[in-house]
């Protein structure tokens, strides 16, 4: 697994040790190195640029999970090449054995108007697409003799500790002293619990067929507005909103996304599998403190 010590990996490795698996991480440090360890998970040393250490650990598993990302805002050209040289290594270890291949993906961009459906393919296409055309590069392998997965993951995936989007609207309140939405809040976002959506992950490494595009969502449509509104009871701060103009100064990096909607069904994942979120809602969530306060 590759991420296994990030917000989603580390619940996704806890997942698979409780269903009997033995699991082998990607550990780019030491304190990484470490936190692997003391689960009982394999170490393998390597980053996303080590291609080496990534095909001989893919080459040596039953199964790959690929959660890690650079994430670079800064540096998109640089997260595009990452992703697709890391998706091109671990799929060329699998080549011929059928074996699984989970790969991370978003929902923005795939749609416009209406949810994302399981079945609607990503746009983007080729290495100066968005993340590289990774998801369509993976799925290319799935007639080249590896079971490609692909787990579409909704822009919350919330809980006490998250570092994720929310995190960052959370610290954004903080410093302006006002919890804020974008123009009229009308923007939705889907969102899951992470123990479900580890969950699935394992569902999907077990289970899901070739060229399967689970989505990794429970409720389907928050909208931003009512986000802002349960940090603002949280942390006790006014809500007001921000013009379009001035999201990505107000919020940062997420202020981009935030003003966006991302939406999508799961219809078809839990029809595929047997999968049903029982974790708390995003606002349930916040509002019982998992953001601070409360």
């Amino acid at each position: 697994m590759t991420g296994a010590t990030g917000w989603i990996g580390s619940a996704t490795v806890d997942e698979l040790l409780d269903a009997g698996h033995d699991v082998i991480g990607l550990a780019r440090s030491d304190a990484s190195a470490a936190a692997l360890d003391e689960k009982g998970v394999k170490v393998l040393r390597g980053d996303l640029d080590d291609l080496d250490s990534l095909r001989s650990g893919a080459a040596e598993t039953d199964g790959v999970v690929h959660l890690a990302n650079k994430h670079d805002w800064a540096d998109p050209a640089e997260t595009k090449r990452s992703e697709r040289a890391a998706i091109g290594a671990l799929a060329d270890a699998l080549l011929g054995t059928d074996r699984p291949l989970v790969v991370a993906a978003p929902l923005s961009g795939i749609v416009e108007g209406r949810p994302v459906r399981e079945t609607d393919a990503s746009p983007a296409v080729g290495p100066d697409s968005a993340r590289g055309g990774s998801e369509n590069l993976a799925l290319e392998y799935a007639g080249r003799g590896v079971r490609t997965v692909i787990a579409r993951f909704a822009p919350s995936v919330h809980g006490v500790g998250d570092w994720g989007f929310v995190s960052f609207l959370a610290a954004a309140a903080r410093k302006h002293g006002v919890s804020a939405y974008v123009g009229d809040g009308t923007a939705r976002w889907s969102a899951v619990a992470r123990a479900d959506a580890a969950r699935l992950i394992r569902l999907g490494l077990e289970q899901a067929p070739a060229r399967s595009r689970l989505h990794v969502v429970d409720e389907e449509a928050i909208s931003t507005r009512t986000i802002a509104e349960a940090l603002g009871r949280a942390l006790d701060l006014p809500v007001t909103s921000v013009a379009p103009g001035d999201a990505d100064e107000h919020f940062g990096f997420v202020g981009g996304f935030f003003r966006t909607t991302m939406t999508a069904s799961n219809e078809l994942t839990r029809a595929m599998l047997p999968w049903t979120p029982t974790g708390a809602g995003l606002v349930e969530d916040i509002d019982a403190g998992a953001y601070g306060r409360a």
